[in-house]
């Protein structure tokens, strides 16, 4: 297994080809924003797009970004479109991608790191607390987690 990250990497149109295989609607998007060249200038300039891979297979992926779908907020950076692919589900693979995350903001001297979800008792499992409910850009309310960078 190697974390690789998508924008450093010299086969991004395998990539590409890898997220296809997902069935998530965000997944979509996503492949939709770095195919237009729109990820940067919707995330931030400094975000990034984490893969976790195993040979030419994607396991699982996430985003690191200054924004997420949490519009008007001071708070960055975030966690995001978190997913491990269903055959590669439980072995906590999407764990080393948030110790990733981590160790990223740790090197920026982040004290916080943030993640918006509708999902209760996963990312409590990495560390992540409960901070509150906020709206996310389509009208929904959305829970916001937060982790410590120690």
């Amino acid at each position: 297994m190697e974390i690789i990250t998508y924008h450093d990497s010299d086969r991004r149109s395998h990539w590409l080809g890898e997220l296809r295989r997902s069935d998530q609607p965000f997944a979509a998007f996503l492949r939709k924003l770095l195919e237009s060249g729109d990820f940067f200038p919707l995330l931030g300039e400094r975000s990034r797009l984490l893969l976790l891979t195993d040979g030419d297979e994607l396991v699982s992926f996430c985003t690191y970004a200054e924004r997420d779908d949490i519009p008007d907020t001071d708070l960055t950076p975030w966690i995001g479109f978190v997913y491990t692919y269903p055959e590669r589900r439980g072995h906590r693979y999407a764990g080393l991608l948030l110790a990733e995350g981590d160790r990223l903001a740790k090197a920026e001297g982040v004290s916080e790191v943030y993640l918006s979800t509708n999902h209760v008792g996963l990312y409590e499992k990495y560390g992540f607390e409960f901070r509150k409910m906020m709206t996310d850009v389509h009208g929904e309310p959305s829970r916001i987690y937060a982790k410590k960078i120690i």
